[in-house]
């Protein structure tokens, strides 16, 4: 750590959905403070109509995530190797989306499989917005094992160039398909002028996003998105939230 210029100061939310809060959700993330990594995954509900709970397999694969990155090398981890191997060590029923940030000597590295994401605010601007990958509406890109899945191959891989102040915004559609990018660099930017922690801030998007799930009455990317497939749909989407918020500092704080 200590010969990094750049550090990661991070902090999360997680809200569930409310019909789903005794299973603990399908969504599922890590912190890995002193590697500098970051990731989340979103199991795909509709495997709950073969009496199959996603959040199994999305809980999997981070934790086998979390382990493949004990076994990188210190200063290059590399976030598609680490999803190959968690891909291939996880054997729970079910699906879902990937999304593994590591802070390296090159910068961010990143890989995103489907719609989950991340994007990177600085100065306020949104810089960088990682696309979604679906094969159609409401049908990401989802890794299964035993299945015929997409591949981790199939995921995006991004090397961004940060500076200290950067913000990175990673989250699941929960967050994506509620709130548009500019409502997210809004609370950013004002939870960065108030000196809220990363965890705060996280909080207050992940609040938000539940807040337009839950109006009817209000455009949404997701509302928007599925007008555009032919759908008449209006309002938010209610789904498991995760919000994990990471600042760039210079690593002598």
């Amino acid at each position: 750590m200590s010969d990094r210029p750049l550090k990661l100061i991070s902090g999360s939310c997680y809200l569930p959905h409310p019909d789903k809060e005794a299973t603990g959700g399908e969504d599922a993330y890590f912190l890995c403070l002193d590697e500098q990594v970051i990731g989340l995954a979103d199991g795909v509900g509709q495997w709950a109509e073969s009496g199959v709970n996603a959040g199994q397999y999305s809980r999997e694969l981070m934790a086998n995530a979390v382990a493949a990155i004990q076994e990188e090398p210190k200063d290059s981890i590399d976030p598609a190797r680490v999803l190959e191997k968690a891909y291939s060590r996880t054997k729970a029923k079910g699906s879902s989306t990937a999304c593994i940030i590591a802070l390296t000597s090159q910068g961010l590295r990143a890989i995103n499989l489907g719609d989950s994401g991340f994007t990177v605010i600085r100065d306020g601007c949104t810089i960088f917005r990682s696309p979604v990958q679906q094969h159609a509406f409401n049908t990401p890109y989802q890794l299964q094992s035993g299945g015929t899945s997409d591949l981790p191959s199939s995921g995006q891989v991004f090397t961004i160039p940060v500076e200290p102040g950067d913000v990175i915004v990673a989250a699941t559609d929960g967050l994506f398909d509620n709130l548009y990018s500019n409502e997210i660099t809004a609370v950013v930017v004002h939870g960065v002028r108030a000196r809220f922690e990363p965890q705060v801030i996280a909080q207050k998007i992940a609040a938000l996003a539940r807040q337009r799930a839950l109006d009817k009455n209000r455009q949404t990317p997701y509302s928007t998105a599925a007008q555009d497939a032919g759908f008449r749909v209006y309002g938010g989407k209610l789904d498991d939230i995760t919000v994990i918020v990471s600042c760039v500092a210079p690593n002598n704080l």
